[in-house]
């Protein structure tokens, strides 16, 4: 059966600052017929791949300060958008949006691409659900650099979070360009403005406003048992090398969050610690990607 979408304009992504990237496109994904998943991809076809994975209410944009540095490094850089941001499709109804239904997206993703070996760059829902990936794809992951994320293993997650799930919940036509421009500091109206450009209105906005819903908050919701077995794969099987980068005003996934992110990753060195930075921490993404390549080189 289809399912009934919206696809944002293409005038409404003319002209954004800082990003000249042309959208790519797979259609009819198994699973998604009827859908149009939207990446960017950049770089040399044969360079290690770079998988960044975006949160919420962000896209791939979130990603224009890191891309070039990647690409210098003559890596390829593949940055998707969720169904429901970016210039992917946006599914209409919110039962669509499941935590099934964006995991299925991303291993979907990773087979159509016919990935390997790949450094995983994630945040927010880019670690929730990209971490979990060696539970169903054990040699997936070279190299980890992770900001500002968790597995969310159906544990209570602090009021932080459960006040921003409540906002949501009785915002659903929150102002996603306003939300950016208090987040980030420094913010610009025109790069808030590129982060909202997504949602034209409240129609859009269906898989922004679902993401909060979907973190397994408790046992029993869909992706906890997943993000257990993932978190013992990452605390006892991990070799690889880790970055790790934190936002330290981030109020929900700050300091003490990454504290314990680091205690379960084995073998996870210091942080870089960004004092000044927030909840986006690639909006000090250059900063972030030449340490993180200084480091994977040692």
């Amino acid at each position: 059966m289809a399912i009934d979408s919206k696809r944002t304009p293409d005038d409404r992504f003319d002209g954004l600052p800082e990003w000249p990237y042309a959208p790519h496109y797979l259609e009819d994904l198994p699973g998604y017929e009827g859908l149009r998943l939207a990446y960017v991809d950049e770089g040399p076809r044969d360079g290690h791949v770079v998988l960044c994975l975006h949160g919420q209410p962000s896209w791939s944009y979130l990603y224009r300060k890191m891309i070039p540095v990647f690409v210098d490094a003559g890596h390829r850089v593949l940055a998707p958008d969720w169904f429901g941001f970016g210039r992917s499709d946006k599914p209409t109804d919110d039962a669509v949006y499941t935590w099934d239904f964006h995991h299925g997206t991303m291993t979907a993703f990773i087979e159509a691409m016919q990935l390997s070996r790949v450094t995983l760059v994630c945040q927010d829902w880019g670690g929730v659900l990209g971490l979990t990936l060696p539970v169903t794809h054990p040699d997936l992951i070279a190299r980890l650099l992770i900001m500002n994320t968790a597995l969310a293993v159906g544990t209570h997650p602090g009021k932080g979070f459960m006040d921003w799930l409540a906002y949501v919940e009785r915002t659903p036509n929150f102002d996603v360009s306003g939300l950016m421009r208090r987040a980030i500091p420094g913010a610009s109206e025109a790069t808030a403005a590129a982060y909202g450009a997504p949602f034209p209105d409240v129609s859009y906005k269906a898989g922004v406003r679902r993401f909060p819903a979907l973190v397994p908050i408790s046992p029993d919701m869909d992706g906890a048992r997943v993000a257990q077995q993932a978190a013992i794969f990452w605390s006892t099987k991990w070799s690889g090398p880790t970055f790790m980068a934190v936002g330290e005003q981030d109020p929900v996934l700050g300091p003490p969050v990454m504290a314990m992110m680091r205690n379960l990753i084995r073998g996870c060195p210091a942080p870089l610690m960004l004092a000044d930075q927030g909840h986006f921490v690639q909006e000090s993404g250059d900063q972030v990607a030449r340490a993180a390549l200084q480091a994977f080189a040692v």
